[in-house]
């Protein structure tokens, strides 16, 4: 039986957690390694069931606690060669992360991690480097993408494949050019390398979803650029002028920043 906690996602910190009976991969480490404790047991759970890491970029609010855990857990941290360099220079990472502990992925290369195949593939952001997960167990397909300037053709192969799908949806775009923000950091959030807009987000999914789909989470909402029902409502609408009903067709949730989410169980009907 596969299951599915979210710890907490935006800029506060992001940390997601896949698991079945006897096999549990940690998606990013962005939370301070206490409030996971809390939130673990929470939900009845242990960060001992954690056997690996896995690191989609090196930007705080991914890595934050990545160093703890591996220390103290004495866990493999997968990422690409440069993410590793960019958790290394991170001064927020503390203690930095041994060698012992360090494992190279390469993107579009499938590997194997217990009763998981794990695909990394790319996503354009502004940090080292950033890839999403496409994870498979068994008959059921998970598929993360976070923290993406712009779709990519790749994403429609991975969109498609999807059970399950923890998809961005950082800002509305209205929102984010009338709102408080630096004309510099408005310009890197809506721009080739920064985040993807509730509008974008809605795009990829009416292009690529398939009768497979069963749930698909909002990630990454910005505190200030963004709210969950416009999120919700925006990607509804457009589903909706396809014939898509988000509910019936596939259910549609939005995670919170700093509040864990149920606990999902995934299956392939």
């Amino acid at each position: 039986m596969l299951k599915f906690v979210c710890l907490g996602s935006g800029s506060s910190g992001n940390s997601y957690f896949l698991f079945s009976e006897n096999y549990g991969v940690l998606i990013d480490a962005g939370i301070g390694i206490r409030t996971l404790k809390k939130h673990f047991q929470a939900n009845g759970l242990s960060l001992s069931q954690i056997k690996v890491i896995l690191i989609t970029h090196d930007h705080t609010d991914h890595i934050k606690s990545v160093g703890a855990l591996a220390h103290e857990y004495g866990l493999s941290v997968f990422a690409t060669a440069l993410v590793h360099e960019g958790i290394n220079r991170n001064y927020c990472v503390n203690p930095k992360l041994e060698a012992k502990n360090v494992r190279v992925l390469q993107k579009d290369r499938t590997f194997r991690l217990g009763c998981f195949e794990i695909t990394p593939f790319e996503v354009p952001h502004d940090s080292s480097d950033n890839v999403g997960y496409s994870i498979q167990y068994e008959d059921v397909n998970f598929c993360l993408i976070t923290d993406a300037g712009h779709v990519t053709e790749s994403f429609g192969e991975y969109v498609a494949k999807a059970n399950y799908l923890v998809l961005e949806a950082n800002h509305d775009e209205d929102m984010l050019m009338k709102g408080p923000y630096s004309a510099y950091l408005k310009s890197r959030i809506k721009g080739g390398y920064g985040h993807l807009s509730n509008k974008s987000a809605a795009g990829l999914l009416t292009d690529h979803i398939t009768e497979k789909l069963r749930h698909v989470w909002l990630c990454h909402l910005s505190e200030e650029n963004n709210h969950p029902e416009l999120a919700r409502k925006t990607i509804d609408a457009h589903l909706r002028s396809f014939g898509i009903i988000a509910g019936k067709d596939f259910l549609l949730d939005v995670l919170k920043r700093r509040i864990p989410s149920e606990v999902y169980t995934l299956s392939e009907k």
